[in-house]
């Protein structure tokens, strides 16, 4: 393949577009040169053309290239949305479909009556429209809007374009902001570099460069606040501290002196809390307040006992208590192991409250955990999403202060998963007289998001806390849950003995190199469907701790896509997603009801449309939507707390070394109920035993529950 190195323009109008991938991350286009008269050529054009349409006009950015298969083409760098110029080209642009309510014949008419002004008149006086059999006030006015639209789109696209955005970051900057878009970005770029998904701190540098901000520009430092506040939100932390924000504008290169002055100024723009020596994002803030005095609340709300009518033998005394304090508090953490009894604790919490005939809610931060939980309890149990009722048309959850839940009991599952965030929308519904039972697993990994809220609830010692230690019998005869237990204590698991299988399998396969170690994995999944019978992807589910690195999620999905689901279509070139691929949602979607974590199997792709079934319902993304899920044949521990597998496969490797700690083995070997497998470095396996490492996130929670109580 052979191409020209220097860049060069095109402009044209779209005449078809011949292929688009899934993703809509690369399109392959026929273009007509100039202002598409049908004697000029029509070159072939490939790139990221984003949801480019037949008719509109366009200028491209790029190189000739000669394929060995497809011959001329033009690679495109950049493009932007044209308006055409010649009567012609109006003609063309406005009869292509892309302006509602104007077809071939109407489009003639228009530029025949108005001529080299058509589009001028269009936005400009939309009311001389009328003066074309055929237009009324209503369709003149959707006219006119259509026409402003496009005309807005083209202006920012050259001008983002021109500041070095690639098609995809313009494309966000516009549907953001519209047509305020290069006046927000003029006026400050480091704002949009953090609203916008995709612009970092060092792309934001650039822009403004171009824009002539100096380096030593107030908006700069405020920029870099706000940058290294997002990161440090992104680690775990509730805030950052004015030292680690010091710190990190020295490593940015911005000049900390002027540390106190944008402190000043965000504050003033509601963009930043600040709080003695914490820097928070307001919404979090608020949500650490919101926390602290829903528990103190209900730790401080006096209960009268009620009486316990139900009465099970085969409890445990801890167990028993645990019963009995639901009934006598307003608030009661229950948390422990596994084998340790909690599903059996939490069948009997709820079976006493309904013999008093109490409502009662039960939910879990995933739909997986809430599923296990509606099996274990024997009542439907939902996610916390679902319980609090998202309102698309509001933006809100309907189930706040103003309107609590319905419920006497509210029981939560997986509450190790509660981020701050999460813990105050649920917080904000619990009616001032209900009970909060939360259960999880505190030796697990901690959240996702931002704080720690179950950990720093215990830590505060405000309500009562019951740990259930005993393993019990039929629990001890899993080798999975004799592993997890032998892992809080530092040891490595001991696998099942060679040629047994029993109730919780667990086996580990050693190497070190990490090509064998992904030979290795592809072959304990197919053998795993010929002795145990399980569905590589349904029921396995592969972890690792990394997304990056030979042995990273990004690399893993790409190996066990092709051993498990190989592309068997001819395409020009490979799409991102097949049907029968296992996916994972990356972030919430209220409007879709589909959460970070949840997983879903691609069914079908049509039309440029992804369709996934999650847990059996279906859920459309579009081409530009298709960033929020990705590939879920591996994914790391983090993504798969609250699921439960039938079996799991764990690679560990010491490339590894800086996540390799207790918490991250503990919370992997108990994804899985059946069967475990081990595959990597035996001495990578040992270190995660031995390292204690507690993560320590920025919050005031402990702080402020201490004071309240």
């Amino acid at each position: 393949m052979g191409s020209d190195s220097r860049e060069e323009v095109v402009e044209g109008v779209v005449e078809d577009v011949l292929f688009r991938s899934d993703d809509g991350r690369f399109a392959v286009i026929r273009l007509l040169l100039g202002d598409g008269d049908p004697s000029a050529d029509r070159p072939t054009a490939v790139g990221d053309l984003g949801q480019i349409a037949p008719g509109e006009n366009v200028r491209l950015v790029g190189r000739w290239t000669q394929h060995a298969v497809y011959g001329r083409r033009f690679r495109v760098t950049s493009f932007t949305p044209t308006i055409p110029s010649t009567e012609q080209g109006m003609v063309r642009y406005l009869g292509s479909g892309l302006i509602p309510g104007i077809g071939p014949a109407l489009a003639a008419r228009l530029v025949e009556r108005f001529g080299q002004d058509t589009l001028d008149v269009i936005a400009t006086q939309s009311v001389r429209l009328r003066e074309v059999p055929g237009i009324g006030s209503q369709r003149a006015q959707s006219i006119a809007d259509a026409v402003r639209q496009r005309r807005v789109e083209a202006e920012t696209m050259s001008f983002l374009h021109a500041l070095g955005m690639g098609p995809a970051t313009a494309r966000d900057i516009v549907r953001k902001y519209g047509a305020d878009a290069p006046r927000i970005v003029r006026d400050d770029p480091y704002i949009v570099a953090e609203q916008i998904r995709g612009i970092g701190f060092r792309t934001a540098d650039r822009i403004a460069e171009a824009l002539g901000i100096a380096g030593d520009d107030i908006r700069r430092v405020q920029g870099g606040v706000l940058h290294l506040v997002g990161k440090a939100v992104d680690e775990g932390h509730v805030f950052a501290t004015r030292q680690q924000l010091h710190d990190g504008l020295e490593q940015l290169d911005v000049p900390r002196d002027a540390l106190d002055e944008a402190l000043l100024q965000l504050r003033a723009r509601d963009l930043i809390v600040v709080e003695d020596d914490a820097v928070y994002p307001p919404l979090l803030y608020r949500a650490e307040r919101l926390v602290s005095e829903a528990l103190a609340k209900l730790a401080n709300r006096p209960k009268i006992k009620q009486p316990l009518k139900t009465h099970d033998a085969s409890l445990s005394d801890t167990q028993r208590s645990a019963v009995e304090a639901s009934l006598g508090t307003h608030l009661l953490v229950l948390t422990g192991g596994p084998g340790t009894g909690k599903t059996t604790t939490v069948r009997a919490i709820v079976q006493a409250h309904e013999a008093l005939e109490r409502r009662v809610a039960l939910c879990a931060p995933t739909g997986r955990a809430a599923k296990r939980l509606s099996d274990a309890a024997g009542v439907e149990a939902k996610t916390i999403h679902r319980l609090l009722e998202w309102n698309p048309a509001t933006g809100r959850f309907n189930r706040d202060q103003r309107m609590p839940l319905d419920a006497e009991l509210i029981l939560v599952d997986e509450a190790s998963m509660l981020d701050i965030r999460l813990a105050s929308q649920l917080l904000a519904a619990i009616p001032v007289s209900a009970t909060l039972v939360l259960v999880g697993d505190v030796d697990q990994l901690p959240p996702v998001g931002p704080g720690q809220p179950l950990r720093d609830l215990i830590a505060s010692k405000i309500c009562t806390t019951i740990r259930l230690h005993e393993v019990f019998r039929q629990a001890q005869q899993s080798a999975i849950v004799r592993g997890a237990h032998a892992v809080l204590q530092g040891s490595m698991p001991e696998p099942t003995p060679t040629g047994t299988r029993g109730n919780g399998d667990l086996f580990l396969i050693p190497a070190t190199d990490p090509d064998t170690i992904v030979d290795r994995l592809v072959q304990a999944l197919k053998r795993m469907s010929v002795v145990y019978g399980f569905d590589p992807l349904a029921d396995v589910q592969v972890v690792t701790p990394m997304r990056r690195g030979p042995l990273g999620t990004y690399k893993l999905n790409e190996v066990l896509q092709e051993a498990f689901n190989p592309e068997t279509r001819d395409k020009v070139t490979p799409t991102a997603f097949r049907p029968g691929d296992k996916v994972m949602q990356l972030r919430n979607d209220y409007d879709k009801e589909v959460y970070n974590g949840d997983l879903g199997e691609v069914k079908r792709i049509e039309g440029g449309i992804t369709y996934v079934f999650f847990d059996g319902r279906e859920v459309q993304y579009k081409a530009d939507e298709l960033d929020a899920i990705t590939l879920a044949y591996a994914c790391t521990v983090h993504k798969v707390q609250g699921s439960e597998f039938p079996a799991a496969v764990i690679v560990l490797h010491s490339a590894h070394f800086v996540l390799l700690n207790r918490a991250l083995l503990y919370t992997a070997l108990t994804r899985a109920k059946e069967l475990v497998v081990l595959v990597g470095d035996p001495k990578a396996m040992a270190r995660a035993a031995r390292n204690a490492l507690t993560y320590e996130t920025n919050s005031k929670l402990l702080e402020r529950l201490r004071a309240l109580v």
